[in-house]
């Protein structure tokens, strides 16, 4: 996604809330990412944190007056409105949601909101009570009519010493919820995409379990490919270490008969599914109900065949429909994957290289390949999880075609 996203211009916000310095994370990683960036700090925001900080991660001289002397016209307000991709108030304190509301512009940055058309988004950071207000909600409400978007706060121990909601939500997750913004892509808007991802752990007894190492990283890089691509993403997961993106709506299980459930009530939704979980193949046939006491014999468990959940999917799959399984494998990975994908029922299939140290469960890149209905397999090679998720979609879903469906491959 970060090709998407580079050669962008972000006018970056900085109010006067203490989670200020939050700020600065934000701007060196839209920075690295190859977004232009261009800070404006409000007076408040000067007592907190220096103009030069920014400009030193930026690049770009720092915004801090309506009228400054020698002020160049390429950073006027009007200007600046006019060419940026994206507004990021990070973090936004009551004031300024208030000023954004009524159309009050008496600095620089509550001048220039009123001036652009770019889309607006806000980290709120703020006291509890000041949050709850009645009018801070109220203002909230008003923005989010006028289809400004908002990410947090969150809930928490406030500067202030108080805990509740107020602290605007971590640079990590402000950026994930900008990228879609930002992409303004949107060949799969209005589009569903179910993604399965993780492990599965299916119970020996209330204590063990037989799982796998699956991390969930190659599930988020899919799920975080098709926000950027402007899709409405559902991801059904095991109990996976890597969190999933802002915006991704969540549907957490345990063992592979769970993830059936769900995947299965809904796919006949869904424009296109993609089976990037490591499903368990087997479960213990009878888990005991209480924990297993080493007595100094053998255990012996019997292991019977989960469904699966891909080939089910493949099974009912409708007209419009696009499947994608993955295929991990530790020999003969393309023979394997034209094996699966016969099998299955399925669109695509991404074949990847389990059993190394460079490639599979856990890792951030993996040895994969694409292969198609026809047996024709792409050799990628080693790439990244995220440049692997944005080949996939390039892959089933290059435009929408004039009926509203996905293009065929």
């Amino acid at each position: 996604m970060r090709r998407a996203i580079s050669n962008k211009e972000v006018v970056l916000g900085v109010t006067g809330s203490i989670a200020a310095y939050k700020a600065c994370e934000i701007a060196s990683r839209l920075t690295e990412w190859g977004v232009r960036v261009t800070p404006v700090l409000t007076h408040a925001a000067t007592e907190l944190v220096g103009p030069a900080t920014f400009e030193a991660l930026t690049g770009h001289r720092a915004i801090t007056a309506l009228f400054e002397p020698l002020q160049n016209p390429e950073v006027e307000h009007i200007a600046v409105a006019t060419r940026a991709d994206l507004f990021l108030i990070a973090p936004a304190t009551a004031n300024i949601l208030a000023k954004a509301a009524h159309g009050i512009a008496d600095d620089w940055l509550s001048t220039t909101l009123l001036a652009t058309r770019a889309p607006i988004l806000f980290a709120p950071a703020m006291n509890a009570n000041m949050y709850s207000h009645p009018a801070t909600q109220a203002n909230i409400e008003t923005l989010k009519a006028r289809a400004c978007h908002f990410v947090g706060p969150d809930e928490g121990r406030l500067a202030c010493g108080d805990t509740g909601i107020g602290r605007m939500a971590d640079p990590a997750v402000v950026l994930e919820a900008a990228l879609p913004l930002l992409a303004n892509q949107n060949g799969l808007a209005g589009k569903r995409v179910l993604i399965t991802s993780g492990p599965t752990h299916e119970p020996i007894d209330p204590v063990r379990f037989i799982g796998n190492r699956s991390s969930g990283k190659m599930g988020r890089a899919l799920a975080l490919e098709a926000l950027v691509r402007g899709a409405h993403v559902t991801v059904v997961t095991g109990p996976a270490k890597t969190p999933l993106p802002y915006g991704v709506e969540v549907v957490a299980v345990q063992t592979a008969s769970e993830m059936a459930d769900a995947v299965l009530a809904r796919a006949p939704d869904a424009d296109v599914v993609i089976g990037a979980a490591a499903v368990a193949d087997y479960r213990v046939e009878n888990a005991a109900p209480d924990k297993h006491k080493r007595d100094g014999e053998p255990l012996t468990l019997t292991l019977v065949e989960n469904p699966d959940v891909i080939a089910q999917v493949g099974a009912a799959k409708r007209d419009g429909q696009t499947i994608v399984a993955f295929a991990a494998e530790t020999e003969d990975l393309i023979e394997n994957a034209r094996a699966k994908l016969t099998k299955k029922q399925v669109d695509l299939v991404v074949a990847n290289q389990i059993g190394v140290a460079d490639s599979g469960f856990g890792t951030d890149a993996l040895r994969a390949a694409l292969v198609t209905p026809d047996g024709a397999a792409e050799d990628l090679g080693l790439i990244a999880k995220d440049e692997l998720a944005a080949r996939i979609f390039d892959r089933i879903a290059p435009q929408s075609d004039r009926s509203g469906s996905l293009s065929s491959m």
